[in-house]
């Protein structure tokens, strides 16, 4: 059995993230998606909210499930026991910056990333500028899955 996991942040996933995922879904037995608490950044949702919204996202496809972590990928990588990890790629720019980490994972853990390149009509898509659409009202409807939708409303209804 093939097993992948797909880190990120997902504060919040997005149609491009489930983009990706839905591809890996058809592509390999397993898929774990993985929120990971980063420090360096301040979230919008915490780590249950995310999770919580990515089990709603994921709830269509058998095969993925979902998990958090606040370590390294590699950690995570190998206490799975993952095949690979997967990354999904909007523009050249998240090449050169993906390319660099998986080479590091790679040398420091042996476990592959494979990328996975987002269709067109997703590839502008970003957690933080969907962050500050919806901050300001915006429509969103569009970008981001339903569940992901109705609790940003909710995070900027509520002040």
């Amino acid at each position: 059995m093939t097993r992948v996991l797909f880190p990120g942040s997902f504060d919040p996933i997005h149609n491009g993230h489930l983009e990706i995922v839905e591809t890996a879904a058809r592509l390999f037995e397993e898929v774990i998606v993985a929120a990971v608490h980063n420090p360096q950044k301040t979230a919008l949702f915490d780590l249950d909210d995310r999770q919580a919204m990515l089990e709603e996202c994921f709830a269509h496809l058998p095969n993925v499930r979902t998990t958090l972590f606040a370590s390294l990928v590699v950690d995570l990588a190998q206490k799975e026991g993952v095949d690979f990890i997967v990354k999904g790629l909007r523009a050249v720019s998240d090449f050169e910056n993906e390319l660099q980490m998986a080479q590091m994972n790679q040398a420091i853990s042996g476990v592959h990333t494979l990328f996975i390149p987002s269709a067109s009509k997703h590839s502008f898509l970003a957690s933080k500028l969907i962050r500050e659409l919806a901050r300001f009202g915006q429509e969103i409807d569009t970008m981001v899955p339903a569940p992901v939708a109705r609790r940003l409303t909710e995070r900027y209804q509520d002040g």
